[in-house]
Parts: structure tokens; C-alpha cells; sequence
């Protein structure tokens, strides 16, 4: 059986099966421990982890588009900015005529990509191994408010709902001789029509969605509601969220005795 919600497609791995907070403790606990460190290697270190867990996950080919795509560019760019032109740049690695290349800018350009690249990746795989009716279970039993994680799961799917609702309505008018294809002013052009009836569609389903909660009394007060998602917590989740919190420690540790010049 497949589910699919959002980008989520079942595939039935060991990352698959982890409890939702304990994706969600490892971006923070990933990003932040990168954030802080002086230099660019831990999160090198941590890309170089999370392509492994992209494997484990069987999202590698996927998880490299993304990495690689959002990568390239802002390496390129970050590169530029702050090697040729950053205040920080005090050894000079290479002259280009117009510009030198300094390399206290190279490497916190390097430490700036490396930082996003975890935060992207981290929440790519969580996004694409992780239900999100079950991430919305687990916030709300973590003690988030059910009207809160409503909001969550409601703004997690209005994008793919969209995305859906207009290919039907582009198929609908495929059907009637409209054309969508050729050039780019073609394509605008043909767009256009579909802005309405997919605006008013979603304001329809809104107020339906809207109606349904309050007939099941989704707003009572008083009683404990629950979910039909069953979000569960094994071991492999309590030994993981345990080294995600011993690593960020060790990195706010070591960091802070690096900039003491302990170490």
C-alpha cells in the first residue's frame, strides 16, 4: 500500500519508521550544532551523513537534485560576495585583476552554504519519509494545541492541493481545444483562466473543511480529542534523540572552548 500526502511517498524504511519529533530534533539539533561551530567542517562532516541517511531512506537520487541544485548556486554566489568583497578578508589567495580573492571570505562563504545545506537536507528528508498526518499526531501529543497542528497539516497540503486541483482543471481544458503549451507568452496567456476556478475552488473546500470541523465539534472544549493516526516511539527513537542531544552539547562545548582558545 502507498500513502501519499504533501511529497510523502511510503517506501518502508528504517527512517521511515522514526518518530516524527525525532526528524524534527535532528534538524535542529544538526543545524544549530553547525551554526555555532567556528568553521565549515562539522557541517561538511554532517552533509556527508545526512547523503547517507538520503540512501538509507532511498531518496539519494532526489536528495542529490536538491542538494546539488540549491548547492551549486548559492556556492557560486557566496563565493564571489564574500571572497572578492568581504571586510573579513585579510590573506589574499588569488589576484584577478579587478579583485582578490581573500581566504577569510572563502571560508565563511563555506560556512555559511555548509549551514543551509544541513537545514535544507535535514527537512528534505524529513518531508519525504515522514506522513504528515503523523507529524501533525506526534506535535499535537507533544502537547501542541489541536486547532495549532490543524494549522500545520492544513498549510503543509494547500500547496499540493493546488498543484492538483490545477492540473485537473488544465486537463478539463486541454479537453476543450484550450491551448497551454508553446511559448512563454503562450503559456501566461493560457494560465490565467485557470486562476479563478482555482481560487474559488480553494475558497469553497475552506469553507467546507471549515464547516465539517465544526459538526464533529472540533471546537469543544473540555474533552481530549484524539487521532486515528497512530504516531508510535521505539528504542531506535530514545537511543537517537539521546545522541542528537549528547552531539549538540558536545558542539556547544567544544565551540565555546575553541573561542576561549582552550583548544
Amino acid at each position: 500500500m502507498v500513502k501519499t500526502s504533501n511529497t510523502f511517498v511510503e517506501k518502508h524504511t528504517v527512517i521511515e519508521k522514526l518518530n516524527p519529533m525525532t526528524k524534527v530534533l535532528a534538524i535542529f539539533s544538526l543545524g544549530l550544532g553547525t551554526l555555532i561551530f567556528p568553521n565549515s567542517w562539522l557541517g561538511l562532516l554532517v552533509i556527508i551523513g545526512l547523503f547517507i541517511v538520503a540512501y538509507i531512506a532511498k531518496i539519494l537520487k532526489e536528495f542529490t537534485k536538491v542538494m546539488l541544485g540549491f548547492g551549486i548556486p548559492i556556492t557560486v554566489m557566496l563565493m564571489f560576495i564574500q571572497g572578492f568583497y568581504s571586510p573579513k578578508n585579510k590573506t589574499m589567495i588569488a589576484d584577478f585583476g579587478f579583485a582578490s580573492l581573500g581566504l577569510e571570505g572563502v571560508l565563511y562563504a563555506l560556512k555559511i552554504v555548509s549551514t543551509l545545506l544541513v537545514f535544507l537536507g535535514s527537512f528534505y528528508i524529513m518531508n519525504k519519509t515522514t506522513y504528515t498526518g503523523k507529524l501533525v499526531a506526534a506535535l499535537t501529543e507533544t502537547g501542541l494545541p489541536p486547532k495549532v497542528g490543524y494549522l500545520i497539516l492544513a498549510s503543509l497540503n494547500v500547496v499540493p492541493q493546488m498543484q492538483r486541483r490545477m492540473s485537473v482543471i488544465q486537463e478539463a481544458q486541454n479537453a476543450r481545444g484550450v491551448e497551454t503549451g508553446g511559448g512563454v507568452i503562450s503559456r501566461v496567456k493560457a494560465y490565467i483562466p485557470l486562476l479563478g476556478p482555482v481560487v474559488m475552488s480553494s475558497l469553497t473546500d475552506a469553507q467546507e473543511r471549515g464547516m465539517t470541523l465544526e459538526t464533529r465539534g472540533f471546537g469543544i472544549k473540555g474533552v481530549k480529542q484524539t487521532s486515528y493516526v497512530e504516531v508510535t516511539k521505539s528504542k531506535l527513537d530514545k537511543v537517537l534523540r539521546s545522541l542528537l542531544i549528547v552531539f549538540f552539547v558536545s558542539v556547544l562545548l567544544i565551540t565555546v572552548l575553541m573561542k576561549t582558545n582552550v583548544i
